[in-house]
């Protein structure tokens, strides 16, 4: 039993050790994923559809939000274990909030990685993870699989 626990201290380790390597070579550190967050929430703000909805929903929280979210980006691109909230369910109750947002979320996320990737590289896997993520909440939030009844299409 001790054997297995080590092996996972040291599996754990060498995924963590390879994600550093990853985002070093990529020229992203805990500081770019701060000011990435910084820049891209204050930009969130002043979006005419996104900036109601967010502010709504964290208006006097702001900067606990952005805390989360360096937390959360942290841990994706390092697997440091840093995030430990539940994305869905922070997403569940966000009034006005709708599967339309999310492309706009993700052109907003877009042009700010073009103002503050360190390049293409980084560019490509942030760009890739906010579509993964955006997918996920979109299917998780408003997916309804009786729209896909093979029996209930004309």
């Amino acid at each position: 039993m001790e054997n297995e626990l080590q092996g996972r201290v040291a599996h754990v380790a060498d995924v963590q050790h390879r994600a550093e390597a990853k985002m070093k070579a990529m020229g992203v550190d805990r500081a770019f994923i701060s000011g990435l967050v910084d820049t891209f929430y204050g930009r969130v703000l002043e979006h005419p559809e996104l900036g109601p909805v967010f502010d709504a929903r964290l208006s006097g929280r702001w900067s606990e939000h952005t805390r989360k979210m360096k937390s959360f980006w942290s841990s994706l691109a390092f697997h440091d274990g840093s995030y430990g909230g539940k994305p869905v369910q922070a997403h569940v109750a966000v009034p006005n909030l709708t599967p339309e947002l999310f492309p706009k979320w993700l052109e907003l996320f877009s042009a700010t990685l073009d103002d503050v990737a360190p390049n293409e590289q980084a560019k490509a896997w942030f760009m890739t993870t906010a579509e993964r993520i955006a997918r996920s909440l979109t299917l998780s939030l408003f997916y309804n699989p009786a729209l896909d009844d093979p029996a209930k299409k004309t």
